[in-house]
């Protein structure tokens, strides 16, 4: 894995994070239009799994890695090495998170103390709200649950207003607002390439 991560030159790098299940797998396939075996279940994802993608006239290296969990199996540590290595080397975070589970917030906190711990380098972050097709509200906000579980809805929360990261809901199962994902992470890397290349303003 080390060597492989040498010979990818110096395109830039994205990593799906997020805690397990979240549906990185799904997302990966939907951006790289590519097989990443996916399924709905507690580490379908074992390796890190890296593609090359190109989004306008950008390419990047999008890699998918274990989901992450509290207290991770003594099995499992040799796989998420990998993934520790992904994230410490990634130019760009995609932190996904599954907004139709209960625990999300509990998720979205686990996952950031993580990164935290593995990396102390500040990294440009989307937080990406994933499954907004299976999002209910809480019970106290059921009076008009198709409104609340909206896209224009959802997007007036507090989920929308995480300080310095930037905010996304989508659905990678439906397919829903992936244009403004794709754009935006267009835009994020397209900031790293005129710092990596100041002279080659053909990108931009």
């Amino acid at each position: 894995m080390s060597a492989q991560r040498g010979n990818r030159g110096q395109l830039v790098r994205v990593a799906l994070v997020g805690y397990t299940n979240a549906g990185k797998s799904t997302l990966m396939n939907v951006l790289s239009k590519s097989k990443v075996f996916a399924e709905n279940k507690l580490f379908a994802t074992l390796d890190t799994t890296v593609r090359k993608v190109v989004i306008g006239n950008l390419p990047l290296l999008l890699t998918d890695t274990v989901g992450f969990i509290r207290k991770l199996p003594k099995q499992l540590m040799e796989s998420f090495k990998s993934t520790l290595d992904e994230v410490r080397e990634a130019d760009l975070l995609i932190h996904v998170l599954d907004i139709s589970h209960p625990n999300f917030e509990d998720h979205y906190r686990v996952v950031n103390e993580t990164l935290s711990e593995i990396d102390k380098t500040e990294k440009p972050t989307l937080v990406v709200f994933n499954k907004i097709d299976a999002y209910l509200p809480p019970e106290y906000e059921l009076e008009d649950p198709d409104g609340l579980s909206s896209l224009e809805a959802l997007q007036k929360t507090w989920m929308s207003k995480l300080g310095p990261e930037k905010v996304i809901f989508i659905s990678a199962k439906s397919k829903e607002n992936m244009e403004e994902l794709r754009n935006t992470i267009y835009k994020e890397v397209q900031e790293i390439f005129k710092v990596r290349y100041p002279y080659n303003n053909f990108l931009y």
